[in-house]
């Protein structure tokens, strides 16, 4: 806990790298080319957020570290996946990602279509291994499951799907990003958490807080991003969303109200993490770095 962020940030990054990499199917195993899109998809790429936040949550109840890797591999698969089919022509039609292009773009569509489906049924494999307790392992993967879902991540894009062009309350804006982005976000708090303890009702109350806040401070930023950053810097195509005409805290609020809003919510999250003292630096390091962010 006393190194740097940015070394422990790189540390953590590394060895998610390697337990990508291991709970992954080897990419020269028959089917060999439905592998290697896989590994393309997941590896070497994206600022592993989500396994961040599973380390540094886990890191208040004194998590094993096996488990945390574990849990961190399962939901950055499941983002993968999310990220593969949200690119397709059926979808948002992007053809970058991550600096490179995307899966249905080096590979195919329906090649993108099966790496997205398999990468979430290998996230449950994951997840569901380990030397956890039964009762851990099956609470876990129910949580997971739920984020993952039409009351949680897919939810939220059917929602961004159905409301290009409309004009949105910012009340209606929140409650899909809640689930688009931000239940994989308060999935992966409560993963790591989970993985050290069973947590009591104000345990889960304040990280659900803190997941709330920087959940939203995610999406926000994300949308300021793509109104002010240019491509080379983003690793996807900017200003698409503009484009598309979807709905976004900077169509609804515009820019500086946006910017102020991630502040507050940046400032909610920190408030959020009181009851967990200085166990909670880490946590309160990537609410720092979600609303900093450059890309």
């Amino acid at each position: 806990m006393s190194a740097p962020f940015d070394l422990w940030m790189k540390d953590v990054q590394a060895r998610m790298e390697a337990a990508l990499l291991r709970h992954l199917p080897p990419d020269q195993q028959i089917p060999v080319r439905l592998h290697e899109a896989m590994h393309y998809a997941v590896l070497d790429g994206g600022k592993r957020v989500r396994p961040l936040l599973v380390h540094a949550a886990g890191a208040l109840f004194d998590a094993p570290q096996a488990e945390l890797e574990r849990a961190g591999a399962a939901i950055e698969m499941i983002h993968a996946y999310s990220l593969v089919h949200d690119d397709m022509p059926c979808m948002d039609d992007d053809a970058l990602r991550r600096g490179k292009p995307t899966v249905h773009v080096q590979y195919d569509e329906a090649m993108a279509l099966l790496v997205g489906d398999a990468l979430q049924s290998q996230a449950f494999d994951v997840l569901a291994h380990g030397d956890l307790l039964p009762a851990q392992q099956l609470a876990m993967v129910r949580l997971l499951a739920q984020a993952s879902g039409s009351l949680g991540m897919c939810g939220g894009q059917a929602i961004d799907l159905a409301s290009v062009g409309l004009t949105l309350s910012l009340q209606q804006l929140e409650q899909m990003h809640q689930l688009k982005t931000g239940a994989l976000l308060r999935a992966a708090v409560l993963l790591g958490a989970m993985a050290g303890k069973q947590l009591d009702e104000e345990e889960t109350a304040a990280l659900d807080a803190y997941a709330v806040a920087i959940g939203l401070a995610f999406q926000v930023v994300d949308d300021i991003l793509d109104a002010t950053a240019d491509s080379a810097t983003l690793g996807k195509t900017a200003g698409k969303d503009a484009a598309d005409n979807k709905p976004t805290y900077v169509s609804i609020l515009g820019l500086a109200q946006s910017q102020a809003l991630a502040q507050t919510l940046r400032s909610d999250a920190h408030r959020a993490l009181e009851p967990f003292g200085d166990k909670a630096r880490r946590l309160r390091e990537i609410a720092d770095l979600i609303v900093q962010r450059k890309a």
